[in-house]
Formats: C-alpha cells, structure tokens, sequence
C-alpha cells in the first residue's frame, strides 16, 4: 500500500534535500515544492491571485501521486505552509483550504526543525522568522491530527533520522 510522506517546515530546513535522498533511499517518486518553480519563473512579485494557483497545484500534484506505483511517494512541502502564509502575509484564505486540510490523506509529516543554518536564495524571504513558522506548522498539524515526526539531527544524522521515521511508519502499518 501506498506511503505519502510530506516533508515540511521553514525555509532553509533541508526540505528538498531530504525529499531528495529519501526517494533516492526507498527508491521513491518525489514531487517537487512548486511555489518555488512557480516563483521562480514568474518575473513579478507574487500576489494572493499567485498564491492560490500555488496551492491548487499543490493540491492536484498530491492528488495525481496518490496513483504512483511503488511503496512511497515523498512530497517537498504541501498546503500547510500555503495554509500559513496566506494567513501572515494576507490575513485570508481561499475557503476551500481549511477542508483539503482536514481531507489530506498524508499518512506522515517529517517537520525539519530549523536548527541548520539559512542560506541566502531570491525565493526566500524570512531568514529571521523560522523558530515563529516552525511553531505554527507545527501547531496547525496538530489541529488537523496529522502524524508528524520532527527531524531535528543534523548532516547525515538528519537523513538517518527521516529514513528511521518513515520505517517506524512502516513497521506501524
């Protein structure tokens, strides 16, 4: 049966690489962060218009993997930090957010810890925020009673401990 894991947490915590050698590791599609792709490509600043194409994407990306074939799918980050920073840079969302949260069929959430140190890149915008975003990730995943393990080791220790989560979720199942 299927695994989706979702790799989360602030900026600069690691989230691609570990998305990376996760799928390398159990031999896994992973679906890349599309805010970035999209970011990246778009030649403006992005509005709240840019933000919710970001999150239906998301949504439609999650919804496509759940049909891949193998044992696990990993994701570099979904809806709950779209989720969060519609609420901090805009104070409103699209409606139809809050129940795609409740409904995420994720069987695990591996939030990295922001204990490594942040690197300069023109996507990202908060190299002084990541303790308070960490925190309301965390929070939000909780409300909604996702299962989360938080990755907090650092180096090779950091993907040792996400491999160790994911074959916990197995061994449960």
């Amino acid at each position: 049966m299927l695994k989706t894991i979702v790799i989360t947490g602030p900026e600069s915590t690691g989230k691609t690489t570990l998305a990376k050698e996760l799928a390398a590791h159990f031999g896994a599609d992973w679906v890349p962060e599309y805010a970035r792709t999209y970011i990246e490509t778009l030649g403006r600043p992005y509005t709240y218009d840019d933000v919710e194409q970001i999150a239906i994407k998301q949504k439609e990306q999650f919804d496509a993997a759940l049909n891949a074939k193998g044992n696990y799918v990993f994701f570099d980050t979904y809806l709950f930090i779209t989720h969060v920073w519609f609420l901090h840079v805009y104070q409103r969302e699209p409606v139809w957010i809050k129940s795609a949260l409740k409904e995420c069929q994720a069987d695990l959430f591996l939030l990295c810890r922001p204990n490594i140190p942040w690197e300069y890149d023109p996507i990202r915008e908060n190299p002084n925020n990541r303790d308070f975003f960490y925190d309301w990730y965390k929070r939000e995943l909780l409300h909604y009673g996702k299962k989360i393990i938080e990755i907090d080791r650092l180096g090779k220790q950091r993907t040792e401990q996400a491999i160790a989560a994911v074959n916990l979720l197995t061994d449960t199942y």
